[in-house]
């Protein structure tokens, strides 16, 4: 049996520990229990969430772990020397070393995430970048695994971690039966993009707006800086330095992922065939589509519709 620790601290919040249910469940449908599940803080007893209730904790000592898990709070939190000081020894004392959401900010102030990749929720990512420059920070990743170090986006992206967690130790099928009695996707994969931030760009200006809507309405056609700018009313090197200044993205990656968002979205609910979906998203051949799925997903575009028709989603015939 794996013993998963989960660490907390005062304040942080529920939802990074849905995670939980995961492993939970995995002991219900494996055929004996598969982990042994602790929680963690700094002194032990009761620790307050951030929604005001209280989780009894065992303090931290030297026990061996198989996985330790940080948990994050509503924002990045300053960190207790004594949660530093057991984080920095964690790889001594444990297989694989993971945190959720701003867990990535205690992970990093330990040294942990030195020179490794790593994501956190995308609200987070600059600053997780500008407090700690020595971590290659890919702030639109559900989750990602570099050596020993797992580290995920925010709140239910820790459950993908976690699916992938008991997919590494036991198996799709496990994990995908999991998913199911969970009622979520099985899985998206670690290099999927966090479609959140993509839906949260709110640019400050209508003009930026309206060349994003404009964006959308035309996926279809090839979409080129100067279109957008006109669009919106701007020269293309204003539209450029002005879009990147108001979203964080290029122009080309911003449309990038509203095509292979929407091309996601055809390639599960319809039986329309590669071409034409790449024909219908913008993209000018298959293989570009490719690519771009395996940037976004980590996956084929056959991978996509093959876990949508194993997960059941209905598929359009028009």
């Amino acid at each position: 049996m794996q013993r998963i620790g989960f660490i907390a601290f005062p304040d942080f919040q529920v939802m990074t520990f849905a995670a939980v249910s995961v492993f939970e469940i995995a002991n219900v449908t494996g055929n004996a229990p598969l982990y042994d599940l602790h929680f963690l803080s700094e002194h032990g007893g009761s620790v307050r969430t951030s929604l005001g209730l209280t989780m009894d904790t065992e303090p931290f000592g030297d026990a061996p772990f198989d996985t330790l898990i940080a948990g994050g709070g509503l924002e990045p939190v300053e960190s207790t020397p004594g949660l530093i000081e057991y984080v920095r020894a964690a790889p001594t004392i444990a297989r694989r070393v993971a945190a959720i959401c701003t867990g990535a900010f205690v992970l990093a102030e330990a040294g942990l995430l030195d020179g490794r990749r790593a994501t956190t929720h995308w609200g987070f990512a600059r600053q997780l970048q500008a407090q700690f420059p020595k971590v290659r920070v890919e702030e639109d990743r559900i989750f990602i695994i570099d050596g020993p170090i797992w580290t995920s986006a925010g709140m239910t992206a820790g459950i993908d971690l976690a699916l992938a967690m008991v997919e590494k130790d036991h198996g799709a099928a496990l994990a995908r039966s999991v998913a199911r009695k969970l009622v979520v996707y099985h899985r998206r994969a670690g290099g999927q993009s966090q479609f959140s931030a993509l839906l949260e760009l709110e640019p400050k200006s209508d003009r930026i707006q309206v060349a994003l809507d404009y964006a959308k309405r035309n996926l279809h056609t090839a979409l080129s800086v100067e279109q957008l700018a006109e669009a919106a009313h701007l020269s293309p090197r204003q539209f450029s330095r002005a879009f990147r200044s108001e979203t964080g993205q290029s122009p080309a990656k911003a449309v990038e992922h509203l095509r292979v968002e929407a091309a996601r979205l055809m390639m599960e609910s319809s039986r329309h065939p590669i071409d034409v979906v790449a024909s219908e998203t913008g993209f000018a051949d298959r293989e570009r589509m490719r690519r771009a799925f395996l940037r976004a997903f980590g996956q084929p575009p056959q991978a996509i519709r093959r876990n949508a028709q194993i997960e059941g989603v209905p598929l359009l015939t028009t």
